[in-house]
């Protein structure tokens, strides 16, 4: 007798409470098991602590955009994400898959139509994992991919957005090596590929906020003529 293959895993993220149920209702009858997240906040909790195979996500959360949500998400899975949002503007639509989205489904919406759009993502995630953990630790600090938030001995460690970038794209790629010209190019834009000294300057400023000792750095670590790598 073989055992039956685990129920697909849905996270459903929205805050009203009438969409909750339906959705929780169609998805269980049909086999999937339901997740439900009311706010921004619970939804990123339950990405990185559950783990859902699919997130369907509504927008307008009370707490935090839900292009937040997804970019808290894309900073370390590739977990299929549908949208389902009442904004029908194209521009809206753009955003969020540019932000990552793998769908976009507008309310209101057709349940089969639904259904069908969420058996297709869970078809695409079967062969998508995830990047690796959502918070990373080493023995002097933690990055959290969700939040996008750094901490050391306890306390917030205040990064600009370009020192956030090129620690994510480094933490996102722990223990392989980043070329220079990846790496500026992620972070500052295909313009800026061969502005190695900004590299420099930026990995100083790092280590002097990260490493325990800036001068002989244990995680931020440079490959000569090549690259920068990440060792947790």
């Amino acid at each position: 007798m073989t055992a039956e293959a685990p129920a697909t895993k849905v996270l459903v993220v929205d805050d009203e409470p009438q969409i909750l149920r339906a959705l929780r209702i169609n998805l269980s009858v049909r086999g999937y098991e339901v997740l439900t997240a009311a706010t921004g906040a619970a939804a990123l909790k339950a990405v990185a602590d559950k783990h859902p195979e699919v997130v369907v996500l509504d927008l307008g959360l009370p707490d935090m955009d839900g292009i937040d949500v997804l970019a808290g998400i894309r900073g370390w899975s590739r977990i299929p994400v549908i949208v389902l949002s009442a904004r029908t503007d194209s521009g809206d639509k753009v955003e969020a898959l540019d932000a990552g989205a793998d769908d976009y489904v507008t309310k209101p919406f057709g349940m089969d139509e639904l259904l069908a759009r969420l058996r297709a993502a869970v078809r695409r995630g079967s062969v998508i994992t995830a990047t690796g953990e959502a918070v990373i630790e080493t023995d002097s600090f933690t990055v959290d991919l969700t939040t996008k938030t750094v901490t050391r001995d306890g306390a917030a460690v205040h990064l600009t957005p370009t020192e956030w970038g090129v620690l994510e794209m480094l933490v996102r790629n722990k223990g392989k090596l980043v070329g220079r010209k990846e790496l500026l190019r992620e972070v500052w834009g295909p313009a800026y590929a061969t502005e190695t000294h900004y590299l420099r300057v930026y990995l100083a400023q790092l280590r002097r906020k990260l490493e325990v000792d800036p001068s002989n750095p244990k995680h931020l670590l440079t490959e000569a003529g090549m690259g920068y790598r990440f060792k947790e």
